[in-house]
């Protein structure tokens, strides 16, 4: 039997979260990107060793994905996005927790939180990203592992795709009684 639980955060609860969001950016500030990376990475260490609730193992899937968009060599993510990525990823350099983690059950809470806000504010970012590794992984199949991928590539590709669809939907309504 599962049990589903739903809070919503006022705005000023999500303003609480944003303070200590800016106030641990400040602090990663001072912090070198690979100490923020390898901070976030340490805490999907600890969770995975740990019992975590299921909500909060959900959440974790899109922690490693933008520590992957990060290093992915190929996706060669712009400097602005990765600035954008890192001080997302601030929160997790931050030693002082709001619910400590060793706390059964509920310690993660507050990181599953964060997560969550920092994906709604990185979903440009991580659908590109995601759409990215798909084609690299279809490209991959039909061409082997020896294929070279890029970001110009997948962009060519992505444009391309796009144009055709533009044209399929152009097709389709001038066919339409009404374009005439």
């Amino acid at each position: 039997m599962s049990l589903r639980v739903s809070f919503e955060l006022s705005e000023a609860d999500l303003e609480h979260f944003r303070l200590i969001m800016k106030e641990a950016m400040r602090t990663a500030s001072r912090l070198a990107p690979e100490d923020i990376v390898a901070a976030a990475e340490t805490l999907l260490s600890d969770i995975k060793e740990s019992t975590a609730p299921g909500f909060i193992v959900e959440r974790l899937q899109n922690l490693r994905l933008m520590i992957r968009m990060l290093s992915d060599i190929e996706w060669r993510l712009p400097h602005q996005e990765a600035t954008r990525v890192l001080n997302a990823l601030a929160y997790f350099a931050e030693p002082d927790d709001l619910i400590h983690d060793s706390i059964p059950g509920l310690g993660f809470l507050d990181d599953a939180i964060m997560i969550e806000l920092v994906v709604r504010e990185l979903k440009h970012e991580i659908e590109a990203y995601s759409d990215f590794c798909v084609y690299r992984d279809r490209l991959q199949l039909e061409q082997g592992h020896a294929a070279k991928v890029s970001r110009k590539g997948w962009l060519d590709n992505r444009r391309k795709e796009l144009q055709s669809r533009m044209r399929r939907r152009r097709k389709r309504s001038s066919q339409s009684p009404f374009s005439k």
